[in-house]
């Protein structure tokens, strides 16, 4: 008899049956793994990413194409200002990383910069791995420029390549994240900088699994340098990121995607995900897994116009943004929130119920107040009961 399959195997077939016969899977990236992070509760994102499949074709083969990633002229720009940073052996990058994260050490006059280049990813990531403990034995600065960084995902590596790593003379490792945008009066767009650091942070988690293997395993900082253009030049400058924060998020939503069996327990027999399929059956494989969208969804995700027609033909209150959904509480879709303020539906004592009652009723008392408006006959809100309990607005 043939051994039993293990629980891995089984699940390696069964992601593969989901991305369909001779799919290829999409290799996660760090970005993917950073955008996981910043939606947390999304399974749907969660499956298709553990399967590997390319969300790009998918959207496109379910009628809503994505127009998510980055410009040919930013990817140029960036580019060419990532060259200028690592210009003389990285000279000004290991200046900033002097200035901004380890002011006391020796300045970077003589650093090393040693070849990375090996055949496949597993190579490199074996090379990379072993100029990371020879840093550490030689002391001193030292610039890894493009390292490959394995990760392990639901079972499977994820090859991950930071901009740059620098070893500190006290043996101490930090990635280096280079962007392109500017940073303004010592600071930058906190969205982009948020998005940064989640990415960043990714590597970070890589760099402890590397570091776990050396004896004693060297510290990997939680505070990256973020190399960005000065104001309006392209001159750099830097600012130390604490990516703690970030880094225990997807820390918990990489444990997640190793339980990624659970979910795909779920899903109904024969499930798949294949372009090849209809954009019938398509829709009906990825509406059969629940997501959640949010706005933010459209910067990270390439199924967010997909998501965001079929939220909004729900009516769900999530496509007004994570704030606002969390402001109404029990109260999910749009019809349930006009609802409870026309006084139809909903628990009085209830805060957001309340509120929302409250400013009808003054919404109401306002347009009566102006001429030929429908005030309290508005049909958007109805009449409000004179008793109903009042709250503050929010």
């Amino acid at each position: 008899m043939p051994p039993p399959r293990t629980r891995g195997a089984a699940l390696r077939q069964q992601l593969a049956e989901l991305r369909g016969p001779d799919v290829p899977a999409k290799a996660l990236d760090a970005r993917a793994l950073a955008a996981l992070a910043a939606n947390p509760g999304c399974r749907r994102r969660a499956i298709l990413d553990g399967a590997g499949v390319n969300k790009a074709a998918l959207a496109g083969a379910l009628g809503s194409p994505s127009v998510f990633g980055q410009s040919q002229f930013a990817f140029t720009r960036g580019n060419a200002f990532e060259s200028r940073v690592k210009a003389d052996g990285g000279a000004e990058l290991l200046r900033l990383a002097h200035e901004k994260l380890d002011p006391g050490a020796a300045p970077p006059d003589h650093a090393r910069v040693p070849e990375l280049s090996a055949v496949g990813p597993e190579g490199r990531a074996a090379r990379t791995a072993l100029a990371l403990r020879e840093a550490v034995e030689a002391g001193g600065w030292t610039l890894l420029d493009h390292p490959m960084l394995a990760l392990d995902v639901a079972g499977s590596p994820a090859f991950l390549e930071p901009d740059a790593v620098v070893v500190h003379p006290d043996g101490s490792w930090t990635v280096v994240e280079i962007k392109s945008f500017p940073m303004l009066d010592g600071s930058a767009d906190p969205a982009k900088v948020g998005a940064a650091a989640r990415q960043a942070a990714v590597y970070v988690l890589a760099l402890e699994e590397v570091a776990a293997r050396l004896h004693p395993a060297p510290p990997v900082r939680h505070r990256i340098l973020l190399v960005c253009p000065k104001d309006f030049s392209n001159l750099p400058t830097a600012s130390a990121v604490d990516v703690r924060r970030q880094r225990a998020v997807t820390r918990r939503q990489l444990t997640r995607l190793t339980r990624i069996q659970d979910i795909a327990d779920t899903l109904p027999e024969g499930t798949c995900f294949s372009p090849e399929l209809t954009a019938a059956e398509l829709t009906a494989a990825v509406e059969s897994v629940p997501a959640t969208y949010a706005p933010e969804c459209l910067s990270a995700c390439e199924l967010a116009f997909h998501c965001r027609a079929r939220s909004r033909a729900a009516g769900a209150v999530t496509s007004l943004g994570r704030s606002i959904r969390a402001e109404l509480g029990d109260l999910a879709t749009v019809g349930d929130v006009l609802a409870a303020a026309r006084g139809e539906a909903g628990d009085p004592r209830d805060p957001a119920v309340a509120a929302l009652r409250r400013a009808a009723r003054l919404r109401a008392e306002a347009l009566a107040g102006r001429p030929g408006s429908p005030g309290a006959d508005h049909p958007g809100f109805g009449t409000i009961p004179e008793t109903a309990e009042a709250a503050p607005c929010r």
